[in-house]
């Protein structure tokens, strides 16, 4: 099936992608990678009269070192990611997840800030980006900038907390301390590979002592989300497997899973529990 009929603009500058944005407003789509929208436009479940292409705007795309934190521009590949030796260096979780999404194909074309403000519930980066405890920058049409958690970005079903007014412009993630071990794991849907459940987990050691751990869930709920039960019973604990057992057992404490024709309410809980239970492991062994 061939898109509805739309207007296409091709910005070469981030000031230019934003007059735009502020001229058409709401009847506008913005296209990074195409991954996800596209798809949308041919089956006319997308229909904008406006498409804002930001494919030629370079300043959009890089990985660089900024202090204590590894900024990662919103156009950057999923395969730059994957691949780059900063990241496999200072923030491993990210590049070991970026292999998990979808093929070759997509891996080469869909960006980092293109999945996040799509905000698929069955998608592979927001688990990572809440462990890692990352921020999202984001700029307005008056030129404005703003930094927003990775808890408080996603919102719900396909929704962040990204304005109209809004481009997402860089992802900030902190560099991993030492003694820290990473895993994502996932269950994927054959068909499709989007995850029935995704866990990231990041463990930092001090004395063999859980010094901190951050977990996040994609792939179960209406949105991806931080397993704080799970970190709550982790930190300050020796990570033996009686302990991080019981602790796994909590991955969907407090969660309303989502029920589909791919797998039952139940079942997606069920594997929050054992997903976390084997990442946390192999994580640990990582930070030993």
């Amino acid at each position: 099936m061939f898109p509805a009929p739309f207007e296409y603009h091709a910005p070469t500058s981030l000031q230019e992608a934003l007059q735009l944005l502020a001229k058409y407003g709401r009847e506008a789509k913005v296209l990074a990678g195409g991954q996800s929208l596209v798809p949308l436009m041919k089956m006319r479940l997308a229909t904008p009269a406006v498409l804002i292409d930001l494919n030629r705007i370079p300043e959009l795309s890089y990985i660089r070192q900024e202090g204590s934190v590894i900024a990662i521009g919103a156009l950057t590949r999923h395969y730059e990611v994957e691949t780059s030796e900063l990241l496999k260096r200072y923030c491993p979780l990210l590049s070991e997840c970026a292999a998990h999404i979808g093929d070759v194909q997509v891996r080469n074309r869909g960006t980092i800030g293109g999945s996040l403000a799509h905000a698929d519930p069955a998608a592979d980066y927001p688990a990572a980006i809440l462990a890692c405890d990352a921020e999202i920058k984001v700029v307005n049409t008056d030129g404005a900038e703003r930094l927003i958690k990775a808890t408080d970005f996603f919102v719900d079903l396909f929704t962040t907390a990204l304005q109209p007014n809004e481009l997402l412009t860089e992802v900030r993630v902190p560099l991993f301390p030492p003694k820290t071990g990473w895993a994502y794991l996932r269950m994927e849907q054959l068909a499709s590979g989007f995850a029935l459940c995704g866990v990231a987990v990041k463990v930092t050691l001090d004395g063999g002592v859980i010094q901190d751990v951050r977990v996040g869930i994609t792939g179960v709920a209406s949105k991806p989300y931080r397993a704080f039960a799970v970190e709550d019973a982790l930190k300050g604990k020796t990570p033996d497997a009686p302990t991080i057992e019981q602790a796994a057992r909590q991955a969907a404490d407090g969660i309303i899973p989502l029920e589909d024709i791919h797998a039952s309410a139940e079942y997606r809980a069920h594997l929050a529990q054992v997903l976390t239970k084997r990442a946390l492991g192999k994580a640990i062994e990582r930070a030993s």
